[in-house]
């Protein structure tokens, strides 16, 4: 009997809804208050130490099937690049690489470059920087090795006829397929 008086006088048998219980109000923030910081979680992802890849963990099934992938995919964007189209080639960037390559300050580095300076092209886009940058440099890429950094991220390198190893690519691989990643 007491429970059920103590349920009433909660609200459940009153006709209006019963208060939400939530965690202590923070008042909206306004134009003179700014808004309160995100709540810090218990077991910070930051504090947790992040295991160690070890390469040896990938079998050479993995890595023929993945280099097998990364050659075809090389191949599709030695074609998209070879017929200059931008719009498909942003497709294949991760979206944290094409936020690097657009932005201002890479855009004046690379300009500053030897070749570009030769030839008075100063960039202005991620767009200048593929026609001016990649165009020329990534129509015929091949990629004759890889290494994996993780489980889904790896490098994509090809050989020069002195034997060196040159890297191509740094690619991640997601539920969408292998970006170009930073």
């Amino acid at each position: 009997m007491v429970l059920i008086a103590l349920l009433c006088l909660a609200g459940s048998c009153a006709d209006k809804p019963a208060p939400q219980r939530s965690e202590p109000s923070v008042p909206a923030p306004g134009p003179e208050q700014p808004a309160p910081p995100p709540p810090v979680p218990s077991a910070s992802p930051a504090s947790a130490p992040e295991p160690v890849f070890d390469p040896s963990s990938i079998t050479q099934e993995e890595k023929d099937t993945a280099k097998l992938e990364i050659q075809r995919l090389i191949q599709r964007l030695n074609g998209i690049i070879r017929t200059r189209n931008y719009d498909t080639w942003v497709s294949y960037l991760d979206p944290g690489y094409f936020a690097a390559i657009n932005s201002p300050e890479y855009l004046d580095r690379v300009s500053q470059s030897a070749v570009l300076v030769k030839q008075k092209i100063v960039l202005a886009s991620a767009e200048d920087y593929f026609n001016h940058v990649v165009v020329p440099s990534r129509t015929n890429d091949r990629v004759d090795d890889i290494e994996f950094i993780s489980q889904n991220r790896v490098k994509a390198y090809t050989i020069n006829t002195a034997g060196n190893r040159l890297r191509l690519y740094d690619l991640e691989k997601s539920g969408t397929g292998w970006k170009i990643i930073n």
